[in-house]
């Protein structure tokens, strides 16, 4: 699937990243984060939330909203470097179009078909979340509610599923399901070791899992991988029990690299 000029994700492409951080968190750390990754040696779209609208506390940091966010979304995305950015409503597709290439379908809204509908009608890529609760089996119908659209420029993500409480599994035969279906297939490798709400008013994590879970979808054939990044994950405003440091970003893709190759 093509993204932009430089992009493409499935079909055969080699093997793609999609990252960023978690929620913007100002402008100069979308371009400084957005800077570090595109001198990596590989497909990349950027990766950025205007707005968490899921998170567990009302207190918790959401993010500058759709207007300020999408303006600078749109910076990076005038740099040459592709975008994906989540909406929560069927009004925000539009909108987000205007700065994103990809439009992302949180996994708490996999299955809200006005949703699905009009990030599909925008012609954009739309990538949907299979949701925590969602089977491989079932999210395809939450991408023909996309192709119904007559967009047929979808992916696919596994990002784990409920296990208990507080806990998250990743089912590597999903991976393998969700691909017969003929839309690429993409692993959050930070979302899935995520702990839900297992600090209280916010979400723990398990970051030294990333590497072996990435290590093990990539070797299945995923086409691409998502990874949320931070330079100091301790200090990020949301996410960051469950983001890579940024400094171990390139090493991990190295190794990701050379399992693809072998692979395929």
């Amino acid at each position: 699937m093509r993204i932009t000029s430089t992009v493409e994700i499935g079909g055969g492409a080699p093997l793609a990243l999609i990252a960023g951080p978690c929620v913007i968190e100002s402008e100069e750390h979308v371009h400084m984060l957005a800077t570090a990754l595109s001198k990596l040696n590989l497909p990349f779209v950027f990766k950025a939330s205007f707005d968490k609208a899921n998170r567990s506390s009302v207190s918790s940091y959401r993010g500058p909203g759709i207007k300020e966010g999408l303006r600078i979304l749109k910076g990076v995305r005038d740099r040459g470097i592709a975008v994906l950015t989540d909406i929560h409503e069927p009004a925000q597709a539009a909108l987000a179009a205007e700065s994103a290439d990809i439009l992302q379908i949180p996994a708490f809204l996999c299955r809200q078909t006005d949703l699905l509908v009009e990030a599909g009608k925008t012609g954009r890529a739309v990538n949907i979340k299979k949701g925590q609760f969602v089977s491989p089996a079932d999210i395809r119908l939450a991408a023909e509610k996309v192709a119904s659209t007559g967009n047929d420029r979808i992916l696919l993500t596994e990002r784990g599923s409920s296990f208990g409480y507080n806990n998250l599994v990743v089912d590597m035969r999903g991976l393998t399901m969700m691909r017969a279906y003929g839309w690429p297939v993409v692993f959050d490798a930070t979302h899935s070791v995520q702990l839900p709400g297992s600090n209280g008013s916010v979400s723990g994590g398990q970051p030294e899992f990333i590497e072996p879970l990435a290590s093990a979808a990539v070797a299945v054939g995923v086409d691409a991988v998502f990874i949320e990044v931070h330079e100091a994950p301790e200090r990020a405003l949301s996410d960051g029990p469950n983001a890579l440091r940024l400094d171990k970003l390139e090493g991990l893709m190295q190794k990701l690299q050379r399992i693809s190759l072998a692979a395929r």
